[in-house]
């Protein structure tokens, strides 16, 4: 049952003042412009260039060219009245090496786009790393390595120095489990790597990146800087209340949320995450000092959130199934769960095959808060890819994305009047874009991109969502 069904239509209801709407991005997926201005490969650049990565061989190096084509959607964002936007920032661009000075022209371009947002009434929210590691620092072992979460904070302090006069809402690291697992352990995202200890060693050094991070952020921004980290919390399910399955969310759980949650928000990792991946590795790989590093507090905590996970124990001798929504892959990206197995939920689903459940959020939300009493959160990603068409008279008509941003909304309205601090919300995402692996085949924007003429049509979701965050209220969706 969809939120929607819960509650009428027709009853309004009004958002906190100061509630922050917004719409993201990543760099790779809209910026284009791969070689300009002395930028160089990022592990998505060489990943989309090797044959049977992408879908169709398609690339990130024109994307929606938002390099060159800023101004354009920053006055769109004014125009659907957003009051912030979140972007990334392409390591490879600002520093190519992952080492060394900043290059000027790099940081020049994010200094355009943030005065042209301050410019619009449009608060820039920025994240430091949405999974395009400099090639060079991948050549030199990447995420498994140590130094790369100390090149991480370097990168870090050189943006703060030059953008934190400017931005006041800072993320480190977007969905790092997408990194680790998906990266390093079923190899459906850059690098394409797929070795389990690997991966884990990634998680050790992403969750060290982001703490080092937060060290430099501190040191180099104003005191009014507001510093996050982006995850996406797994809303885990147990197909039925059987023990077998109940053991299978743990697993899920453990190596999709508290892998993160403990060192950043508790300073140790879980005892039984340890327990389930002692096959794999000592974690010895882990420093006295490191979880503590890693736990620095925050001012938000930002959560990624489109489907809910359901999960049970596999039957005796059958293959576990790998494809869990993540994308298909002999390997799995979930190290010490094996024995897992994953269901899709009945019902309606999106175009990446993902269930509709908006009561899932309002779940995770609530049970964030009561696990992290006093640290707020704002919902950094939400939305959803549909299979949109243009109109004969020009037009995008959204009708199922609508109704399923507006569930969601309703979702994070309960969690708030129950009690949660939810800050914000921010759609996934402005525009069309390159989708990672699955190319341009998949639309989540709630502006259209003909990727021809790469002219922008907001869809009718987007004029409904700009009612919404002009008004703080949450009106009905267009059929």
């Amino acid at each position: 049952m969809t939120a929607s069904e819960t509650r009428p239509l027709t009853a309004v209801r009004s958002f906190p003042p100061g509630f922050l709407w917004g719409t993201a991005t990543a760099a790779y997926q809209i910026e284009g412009a791969a070689r300009e201005d002395g930028r160089t490969p990022s592990i998505w650049d060489t990943f989309s260039h090797t044959p049977g990565k992408v879908f169709e061989g398609h690339t990130g190096d024109v994307a929606v060219d938002h390099y060159h084509r800023f101004p354009e959607d920053v006055r769109l964002m004014s125009e659907l009245g957003l009051g912030a936007y979140r972007f990334s920032v392409s390591w490879s661009r600002v520093q190519p090496t992952g080492r060394g000075p900043a290059v000027q022209k790099g940081l020049d371009f994010y200094r355009r786009l943030v005065d042209e947002l301050l410019a619009a009434g449009v608060a820039p929210a920025l994240t430091l790393y949405h999974w395009d590691l400099p090639q060079e620092l991948e050549d030199a072992g990447g995420w498994p390595e140590r130094a790369t979460a100390e090149r991480f904070a370097e990168y870090a302090g050189l943006v703060a120095d030059a953008l934190g006069d400017r931005v006041k809402h800072w993320i480190t690291l977007n969905e790092p489990w997408c990194s680790a697992f998906l990266g390093y352990a079923s190899g459906v995202h850059a690098p394409g790597r797929t070795d389990p200890v690997a991966a884990l060693r990634a998680a050790h050094h992403l969750n060290l990146g982001h703490g080092l991070a937060v060290q430099a952020l501190r040191a180099a921004l104003p005191r009014d800087g507001r510093v996050a980290v982006s995850l996406n919390l797994h809303e885990v399910r147990p197909l039925t209340p059987s023990a077998a399955d109940r053991e299978a969310a743990r697993r899920i759980d453990a190596v999709g949320n508290r892998i993160w949650l403990g060192p950043m928000l508790e300073g140790a990792y879980p005892d039984d995450l340890l327990a389930d991946t002692a096959q794999l590795t000592d974690w010895s790989f882990v420093r006295d000092g490191d979880t503590a590093a890693a736990h620095q507090p925050l001012d938000l905590l930002a959560v990624n959130y489109y489907t809910p996970t359901v999960v049970s124990r596999a039957a005796e001798g059958s293959a576990v199934p790998q494809d869990d929504g993540h994308g298909a892959s002999e390997h799995s990206p979930w190290p010490g769960a094996e024995g897992v197995a994953f269901h899709r939920a009945p019902g309606e689903r999106t175009a990446m095959g993902w269930p509709v459940d908006a009561d899932a959020l309002y779940e995770l939300l609530t049970r964030t808060a009561a696990r992290y009493p006093g640290l707020p959160l704002v919902v950094s990603e939400n939305g959803a890819a549909y299979e949109d068409e243009v109109g004969p008279d020009g037009t995008v008509h959204d009708p199922l994305r609508a109704a399923y941003v507006h569930d969601h909304l309703d979702a994070v309205h309960r969690a708030i009047a129950d009690g949660v601090d939810v800050r914000g919300y921010f759609l996934w995402s402005l525009l069309d874009n390159f989708e990672w692996s699955y190319g341009y085949a998949k639309r989540f924007g709630a502006v259209h991109v003909d990727y021809e003429t790469l002219e922008r049509t907001p869809k009718s979701s987007a004029r409904w969502y700009a009612r919404v965050a002009r008004s703080g209220e949450l009106h009905a969706p267009p059929s």
